[in-house]
């Protein structure tokens, strides 16, 4: 078994470019985790979701005060709010895509913002590309080792903090959390205690032989403690905590890995940073279904969207008032249909904002509209608010970070570029 099979098969994902020096520090914080059945207490919690292939946010965050909108998308413009099958009304101008009811409750109690027209200053509309300047931070440089949210964890690090600090839902680390600071990507909590389990066994069978002698010395130091940590996330059992208010989670990737977050942070393990992803935004062709825009495939994914957080925001109740739910996507797509009745890779886009010390109901973001005139390139809404400004805003007002400079290197953010989403 090699070191790359051993990591990808454990459900462990170690925030290590790739370089296990960074092991040794991650065993040693897992050793040191508490296995009594004491709780690290209440932490502020940052929840991030990637839409990743750039979900359309023309139709997820319909623009229906604009008639540009409808002359641009004669086929897939989601109709008007009070129209069949129309968009729900937010504001007299933008709408949400009407598979997205679930979450108009948020928005009427002033718990859920929209951020229009943000996205990334660098104009590439490669997935990969894309994709990596949000998660590193760093539009247009591709040489920056770690992520924008492990980078808020190395800002706000203290002794003895919890092993579970920065969880992922997904089957590799993602991007954003790869660096020096520890992090765990998990499929599941079942799968990871399992495989945790076997591996701590099996320690001292001969699993040292994966790493380098200089990494061995800490294996054996830390020998069967090192997954201590296992014992302590079994006796806070955080599956112990059903979903309450009511709240039903769809049966998909994002229900699953929002209700398993939900259950961390009710279990009190110290989680400050949690990561889901959704897959299969990228909506070239038939976005929508024969004539009726409001159904198809991408109402279809914004009804699992929509769903999963409505039951996480549902599920918390309470505990929102230290939890933060942002989401993301890489980019945005095209103003205009194009003959496929799709759209194609475009640039700025939507995000929303959960949680209760978001000042909710309101649509952030300067949205100049979609005149052929105002359109980047001439075809794509342009980006007036820097994502980075939105994150920043998110770090430094619900996590505490102070030194922005260290987790957005070579930019200038300060709190008179956030859009103020946050009390």
């Amino acid at each position: 078994m090699d070191r790359r099979f051993f990591l990808k098969s454990t459900g462990i994902g170690l925030a290590s470019f790739g370089v296990m020096a960074a092991a040794p520090r991650f065993l040693h914080q897992f050793a040191a985790a508490q296995t009594s059945a004491k709780g690290y207490g209440k932490k502020k919690v940052l929840v991030t979701i990637f839409q990743r292939g750039a979900v359309d946010g023309l139709n997820m965050v319909v623009p229906h005060g604009d008639h540009q909108y409808y002359s641009l998308r004669p086929s897939i413009a989601i109709p008007g709010p009070k129209k069949a099958n129309g968009a729900i009304d937010l504001d007299g101008n933008f709408g949400l895509h009407p598979s997205l009811k679930p979450l108009e409750k948020f928005w009427l109690s002033k718990q859920l913002a929209v951020i229009d027209a943000v996205g990334s200053p660098d104009n590439t509309r490669s997935h990969f590309d894309a994709q990596d300047y949000m998660e590193s931070g760093t539009p247009g440089n591709k040489g920056t080792r770690d992520g924008w949210l492990n980078r808020v964890l190395q800002a706000n690090e203290t002794k003895g903090g919890s092993p579970f600090r920065a969880v992922s839902f997904t089957q590799q680390l993602p991007r954003s959390l790869y660096g020096r600071s520890p992090a765990v990507a998990m499929t599941s909590l079942g799968d990871f205690s399992i495989k945790a389990g076997i591996y701590s066994q099996n320690m001292k069978g001969g699993f040292e032989g994966i790493y380098e002698q200089n990494v061995k010395d800490t294996l054996g130091e830390t020998g069967k403690e090192t997954f201590e940590a296992v014992n302590y996330l079994k006796q806070a059992n955080p599956a112990q905590f059903v979903p309450e208010n009511g709240a039903v989670y769809p049966n998909s990737a994002l229900g699953r890995s929002l209700r398993q977050i939900g259950q961390l942070i009710k279990a009190g393990v110290g989680l400050e940073v949690a990561f889901a992803e959704m897959g299969g935004w990228d909506t070239h062709s038939n976005q929508s279904l024969g004539n009726n825009p409001s159904q198809g495939q991408l109402a279809n994914l914004l009804r699992d969207f929509g769903e999963s957080i409505a039951a996480f925001g549902t599920d918390l109740g309470k505990h929102l008032d230290d939890v933060v739910l942002l989401t993301m996507s890489e980019f945005g797509r095209t103003a205009r249909e194009n003959g496929t009745r799709g759209t194609d890779h475009g640039h700025a886009n939507a995000m929303f904002v959960l949680g209760n010390s978001v000042k909710g109901g309101k649509v952030y973001g300067d949205f100049k509209g979609l005149k052929n005139d105002r359109l980047y390139e001439g075809r794509d809404l342009d980006v007036t608010t820097d994502f980075r400004d939105v994150f920043a805003e998110a770090a430094h007002k619900h996590l505490g970070a102070k030194d922005l400079a260290k987790i957005f290197p070579n930019y200038t953010t300060a709190k008179e570029k956030f859009r103020g989403y946050l009390g």
